[in-house]
């Protein structure tokens, strides 16, 4: 079987490895850039899909220069302490969650699909326009003409071609109306040194955690990330107007274990993005083709779940398609097991996951509070978390056992 897989970003490249896993050969990543190169900055991959990293035999590279998160922690922007929690191993995970750099992982990722399938198997500068779908097979439209295949895998983020020429007519990304700077400086750990730290309440939020572990110096490189109401991109355009910015909004926020002035000065480059998702569809199939990560489900940035869930997906897929007993029966069944669970971590998300208990905590004591307990029950704040690890499917009991998609690792 020919696959052609639109897209060469982490859903698109797991994908990849999952499939030569399960025995296939003829896969090929059709990618838009000109050339795959480590850009992005920080992200969280989840136990979840850290377990399918180890069952596709590339979680020690990644291991290499990721930071093995150990904390979650959320505070006020007064500095007062709502919630923390244990993470990956450090909670009791067979799997550790990572932070690290997305262009490295996806660097990982892509050297692996080269070692394993040849280094022709990822096609640069060939952008999937669209496609056509006809008796069992489909016809990829690119832009350096058109790539013949037995199933085609949509993996082409946000803005995917893929999804569009499925569902025409659907429309742009839904804006929540937040906007966010992202960032990375090298700076001091802070907490635990391998902490996630959110700030803030629905106003405003600041979210910060190393994706890469302290050097020599004694610095680690921070990735951090600020939110805040916007009616569209900040007039800003030069680096020193954005700190400024920046600055205006969050320097005078009091943080005792960190200085998120120093932090937000020391960045060499800040990007700004609206924060976006989609509505859940009602299928991601149409024959022989079908969707993963971003382009079937993006999600609003918190909870971690983003690049997590598009490695789950590509496992999945390899999966049923190994499972049989034909392409449409297997697109069928990854649909029925993928579109319900995301739609739910999309829900979850929307209402801001996790990072609930700072929103509440604001809403309840405006004022702030001396002890989180005139706020919260620790039942409450521990409900909170359990129920977003059991929607996005990360509980210690769900990944006590090996991975359910047992394809194998690379052979």
């Amino acid at each position: 079987m020919r696959i052609a897989i639109a897209g060469g970003g982490i859903g698109g490249l797991t994908a990849a490895l999952a499939l030569h896993a399960a025995g296939h050969r003829d896969v090929h990543v059709l990618e838009a850039a000109a050339e795959l190169r480590p850009l992005g900055v920080g992200l969280n991959i989840l136990p979840s899909a850290v377990r399918e990293l180890h069952a596709l035999g590339v979680a020690d590279a990644v291991e290499g220069h990721a930071v093995t998160t150990a904390e979650l922690a959320f505070y006020t922007r007064r500095g007062d302490l709502v919630w923390s929690e244990p993470r990956g191993r450090f909670a009791g995970h067979r799997y550790p969650q990572y932070s690290l750099h997305r262009g490295l992982l996806q660097q990982d990722l892509a050297d692996a699909v080269a070692a394993r399938l040849g280094h022709g198997a990822i096609q640069t500068g060939r952008p999937v326009l669209g496609y056509t779908a006809a008796d069992g097979r489909v016809t990829v439209h690119t832009g350096s003409g058109d790539f013949e295949a037995d199933l085609l895998v949509g993996a082409d983020g946000l803005h995917s071609a893929v999804r569009a020429a499925m569902h025409p007519g659907e429309g742009g990304p839904d804006a929540n109306g937040m906007w966010m700077w992202r960032g990375t400086t090298r700076a001091a750990p802070f907490l635990t040194g391998a902490s996630m730290a959110v700030l803030g309440d629905d106003r405003a939020k600041f979210v910060m955690y190393p994706i890469r572990p302290a050097d020599e110096t004694g610095n680690a490189l921070i990735n951090w990330v600020t939110g805040r109401p916007a009616d569209g991109p900040s007039p800003a355009l030069s680096l020193a107007d954005r700190k400024r910015e920046v600055l205006a909004q969050f320097g005078d926020w009091k943080v005792p274990w960190t200085d998120l002035p120093a932090l937000v000065a020391g960045a060499a480059q800040i990007h700004e993005y609206p924060m976006v998702d989609r509505a859940p569809l009602p299928t991601w199939t149409d024959g022989p083709v079908t969707l993963l990560g971003d382009a079937a489900h993006p999600m609003y940035p918190v909870g971690s779940n983003g690049a997590t869930q598009a490695i789950i997906d590509g496992r999945a897929l390899a999966w049923h398609l190994h499972k049989g007993p034909d392409v449409a029966t297997a697109l069928r069944r990854y649909e029925h097991e993928r579109l319900p669970a995301t739609r739910g971590v999309q829900a979850a998300n929307r209402r801001m996951g996790p990072e609930r208990v700072i929103d509440l905590a604001w809403q309840r004591a405006p004022q702030g509070f001396d002890r989180i307990e005139d706020v919260f029950t620790p039942a409450e704040l521990q409900q909170i978390s359990d129920d977003y690890a059991s929607t996005a499917g990360f509980t210690v009991e769900e990944l006590a056992a090996e991975s359910p998609y047992g394809t194998g690792g690379p052979r």
